[in-house]
C-alpha cells in the first residue's frame, strides 16, 4: 500500500490543467441542449407548444395525440444535435439519479428500420422497480414501477442521450421518488399563497417558490482518492491525523483558485450552460481543497432538478481532468464539512418577491405577512425540518466549529427584530386611527426596500433571512434539495392556510376590518414564535440548555431526528394537504432509517479492514525494524543498550499498546455489530448501530492516527491528510 501511496503522490505532479477553450459567449451557448420554449417554438406545432406551456404552468393534461406532436418534435431536435437514445430520467429514493436508455430505433421488415418515438414513449415507461428503496409499499409480485414525465422540467440532452425528467411512482401509485411529493407541494403552497396575496393584490393568480442552492464541494486528486479504500468505499476518511496546517490561517478562503481546479471549473461551467444551469458563483471554500458554485435562483423544481443533474455532471468532468469530487458532509476530521444551503422565496406571476421589503405600507403588510408566517410556520414544525436534513454524513457536520448546530432556530436581524417588537404591542382588537397611522407609517412604511444583509454576522444559524429570502443553511452537501423543499413548502402552505382562516374569522365574527384582522393575527403569531427566534451564537452548552428552556428540540442524530416524520402530527400533515399520504411517509422513514443502518455498517467494515489489514500489520513491520535495531544495539553495546535504545524501546510498546487498542476495539465493534445485525426492527437496529457500533469508530481512529505519527512515513500505507488537501 505505501508503494500505492507515493505512486499516487508522482503521478499528482505529472498532471497538468487541461486547456479549455471559452470562445463563445456564455448567454449564446445556455440552454443550447434543453427543449425549452424557444426550441419547442420551432420544433412543435402552435397547438403543442400551447399545451406544453399550459401543462407546465398551470398543470393541465396533455392529450394523448398532442403528446405524439410533442414526441415527434422532441425527437427530431434531439437527432439534429446528435442523440441516439432517450431516457426517462428520474430521481429515486436512493439520493443518486436514474435513468434506462433506449434507442430511438425500431425495426419494420425487410432488412430495414427507423428512427422512432410516439407519445406513449414519452409520457410513460415501465422500468423495473424491484432493485429500487421502496419502504415495503410494493410486494415482490408487484415490481413494476412506472415514469410518468414532468412537463415542468424541460428535457435536455447529455451525452447522446435525450434524458426527460419524469416521476416515479409505484404498481400502487405511491410516489417511490424525490420529486412527485415536491410537485404536490409546490402545488399547496402555490394554492396557499395566492389565496393570502388576494388581501393585497386580487390580479395574483399564481405563486412560485423559488430556489437557490450553493454547492459545497472537495476536490481531490483521483489517484489520491484512489489509494485510500475508506474514501473509495464510503466518500470520506475514517481516519487520518490532522496536518500540521489546516485552514487556521484563514489562507484558502475567497483566495486565488489553483490551476487544475480553475480549468475543471471552466469545463464544468460550459457543460452547465449547454445544460441550461444557471451557474454564476465560483470560488475556493474555507477547507484546503475545498469549493463552492451556485447559480441564479430558479423555480424549486427545476432548480432541485438542475443539483441532482449538476452533481452527475460534476462527477463525469471530475474524471477527466483527473479529479474525485467528494460530496459528503465532512470528509476530513478538523476541517471544515460541505453544505448546501437552500435559499428559498416566494414570488407572483406579478413579478413581486413575497419576502421582498417593498416601497407603500400594503407592500411591507404583505412581506411582514409571508415573513412571519414563515417564522411561525419553522416554530411549529422546527423537528420535522431538522428530520428532513438528517442523514449518517449530515450528522457529522451539523454542531461542528463551522456549521449550524443541530437545533432549528431562525435568525432576522436587529431591524426585523425592532419591527416585530412594535407590531407585538399592536392593540387587541381594532386599531384607533391614530394607532393604525402610527403603523403604517412608522412601524411597517418604514421597512427598507433593501434591508441590511446582517446575517453574516452569525453563520451558526440553521434558517436565517437574509435579505429577500430564508436561507436554510443544515441542508447537507450530499441531500437531493426536494427532501427539504417538500417539508419547507408543505409547512409554509399548512401555516398560511390557517392564517387565512384566522383573518376571516376576525373579518366575519368580529366586524374587523381586513388591516386590524391581519394585524390582530400577525401580533399573536410574533408572541408564539419568539421561542425560535435567536441571534446569538449557536455553539456550546449554553445555547443547548437555553434551548432546553425554550422548549426546541436537539435531535443530535439521525435515528433520533427520524421519528419527527412519522409522528401523528407530519403524517396528518401531509395528509391534509395531498403532499404524501400515511404509506408514502411511512415508506420514507422506512428507507432512511435503513439508510442510516447501512451506511453506519459499511463504514464499520471499512474501519476495521483498514485498521486490520493496513495499519497493524504496517505498525508491526516498523516494530520489527526498531526491534533489529535494539538487537543490533545490544549486540555492540552489551548490558549498556538499554540507555542508547531508550527511545526504540519506548516506541516498541507504545507501538504495541495501540496496537491493542485497534485489534480489542475492532473486536469490540465486530461482536456490537453482529449484536446490531440479529435485531429485527429497523428503528432499534439504526438507534443500536448509531450508540453501541458507530462510538468505537474513534477509539479506533484515535489508536490509527497515534501510529501515523509514530510509524515511519516511508512505510505507512495510507495517503495523508496534508497529502489529500494540499495536493492540487
Amino acid at each position: 500500500m505505501s508503494t500505492l501511496r507515493f505512486h499516487a503522490l508522482k503521478q499528482v505532479y505529472l498532471h497538468k490543467p487541461i486547456h479549455i477553450e471559452e470562445n463563445v459567449r456564455r448567454s449564446e451557448i445556455f440552454g443550447a441542449n434543453v427543449f425549452n420554449e424557444s426550441t419547442m417554438r420551432q420544433y412543435l406545432t402552435k397547438e403543442a407548444f400551447e399545451s406544453v406551456m399550459d401543462a407546465s404552468s398551470s398543470g393541465s393534461k396533455i392529450d394523448r395525440a398532442i403528446a405524439d406532436h410533442v414526441s415527434t418534435g422532441m425527437k427530431e431536435w434531439a437527432i439534429s444535435k446528435g442523440a441516439t437514445h432517450y431516457t426517462h430520467w428520474f430521481q429515486p429514493l436512493t439520493g443518486a439519479t436514474a435513468e434506462k436508455h433506449d434507442a430511438f430505433f425500431e425495426t419494420i421488415g425487410g432488412g430495414l428500420a427507423i428512427e422512432k418515438f410516439g407519445g406513449g414513449q414519452l409520457v410513460q415507461q415501465e422500468p423495473d422497480a424491484s432493485s429500487f428503496p421502496n419502504g415495503g409499499i410494493r410486494n415482490t409480485f408487484e415490481a413494476r414501477g412506472y415514469t410518468a414525465w414532468d412537463p415542468t422540467s424541460p428535457a435536455f440532452i447529455y451525452g447522446t442521450t435525450l434524458c426527460i425528467p419524469t416521476i416515479f411512482v409505484s404498481y400502487t401509485g405511491e410516489a417511490l421518488d424525490y420529486k412527485t411529493p415536491l410537485l404536490r407541494a409546490l402545488q399547496a403552497v402555490d394554492s396557499a399563497a395566492v389565496a393570502v396575496c388576494k388581501y393585497f393584490d386580487k390580479n395574483v393568480k399564481k405563486v412560485n417558490a423559488s430556489l437557490g442552492w450553493e454547492q459545497e464541494y472537495f476536490l481531490i486528486d483521483n489517484g489520491l482518492a484512489m489509494s485510500r479504500p475508506d474514501i473509495v468505499q464510503t466518500g470520506r476518511t475514517l481516519l487520518g491525523h490532522s496536518p500540521a496546517k489546516g485552514q487556521q490561517l484563514d489562507d484558502h478562503y475567497f483566495g486565488t483558485i489553483p490551476n487544475r481546479a480553475m480549468a475543471y471549473m471552466r469545463d464544468l461551467e460550459t457543460e452547465c450552460m449547454l445544460l441550461g444551469i444557471p451557474v454564476k458563483t465560483r470560488h475556493n471554500e474555507v477547507a484546503p481543497n475545498q469549493f463552492e458554485l451556485a447559480p441564479i435562483f430558479e423555480e424549486a423544481n427545476l432548480a432541485v432538478d438542475h443539483n441532482s443533474l449538476l452533481m452527475d455532471v460534476m462527477d463525469k468532468i471530475a474524471a477527466r481532468h483527473n479529479f474525485k469530487v467528494l460530496f459528503h458532509e465532512k470528509p476530513f476530521a478538523g476541517v471544515n464539512g460541505s453544505g448546501k444551503h437552500n435559499n428559498w422565496s416566494l414570488s407572483t406571476n406579478t413579478g413581486v418577491n413575497l419576502l421582498s421589503p417593498g416601497k407603500t405600507p400594503m407592500s411591507n403588510l404583505q412581506f411582514l405577512t409571508f415573513f412571519i408566517n414563515t417564522i411561525k410556520a419553522v416554530h411549529e414544525n422546527e423537528e420535522l425540518l431538522r428530520a428532513a436534513i438528517a442523514s449518517a454524513s449530515n450528522d457529522h457536520r451539523l454542531g461542528a466549529n463551522e456549521a449550524p448546530p443541530a437545533i432549528i432556530s431562525v435568525f432576522i436581524g436587529e431591524q426585523l427584530t425592532k419591527v416585530l417588537n412594535e407590531l407585538e404591542n399592536v392593540t387587541n382588537g381594532k386599531l384607533s386611527p391614530q394607532e393604525k397611522t402610527d403603523l403604517k407609517l412608522n412601524v411597517v412604511g418604514k421597512i427598507p426596500d433593501v434591508l441590511l444583509d446582517n446575517t453574516d454576522r452569525n453563520r451558526t444559524s440553521p434558517f436565517a433571512f437574509t435579505g429577500n429570502k430564508f436561507e436554510f443553511r443544515a441542508v447537507g452537501s450530499t441531500a437531493n434539495c426536494a427532501n427539504p423543499m417538500t417539508v419547507l413548502n408543505t409547512i409554509v402552505a399548512k401555516q398560511l392556510i390557517d392564517f387565512r382562516e384566522e383573518v376571516e374569522g376576525l373579518i366575519d365574527k368580529k366586524s374587523m376590518k381586513k388591516d386590524d384582522a391581519i394585524f390582530n393575527v400577525l401580533r399573536e403569531y410574533i408572541k408564539a414564535s419568539k421561542n425560535i427566534l435567536f441571534e446569538g451564537n449557536g455553539y456550546g452548552e449554553a445555547w443547548e440548555k437555553e434551548a432546553k428552556k425554550r422548549g426546541l428540540s436537539n435531535n443530535k442524530t439521525t435515528p433520533e431526528a427520524l421519528k419527527a416524520k412519522v409522528s401523528k402530527k407530519a403524517i396528518a400533515l401531509f395528509e391534509e394537504l395531498g403532499v404524501m399520504n400515511k404509506i408514502e411517509t411511512e415508506a420514507r422513514y422506512e428507507i432512511e432509517v435503513e439508510e442510516y443502518t447501512l451506511r453506519i455498517q459499511i463504514e464499520s467494515r471499512v474501519l476495521g479492514d483498514i485498521a486490520r489489514n493496513h495499519i497493524v500489520p504496517t505498525a508491526v513491520r516498523y516494530q520489527n525494524i526498531l526491534i533489529e535495531n535494539v538487537k543490533g544495539l545490544k549486540e555492540i553495546y552489551g548490558a549498556s543498550f538499554k540507555k542508547l535504545a531508550k527511545e526504540q524501546l519506548n516506541l516498541i510498546e507504545d507501538i504495541s499498546s495501540h496496537i491493542e487498542g485497534i485489534n480489542s476495539n475492532v473486536t469490540k465493534m465486530t461482536d456490537e455489530r453482529k449484536k446490531a445485525n440479529a435485531i429485527e426492527d429497523l428503528e432499534q437496529k439504526a438507534q443500536f448501530y448509531c450508540n453501541k457500533v458507530k462510538p468505537l469508530f474513534e477509539d479506533i481512529r484515535y489508536h490509527c492516527d497515534k501510529l501515523e505519527l509514530l510509524v515511519d512515513d516511508e512505510l505507512w500505507p495510507l495517503t495523508k491528510y496534508r497529502e489529500l488537501l494540499f495536493t492540487n
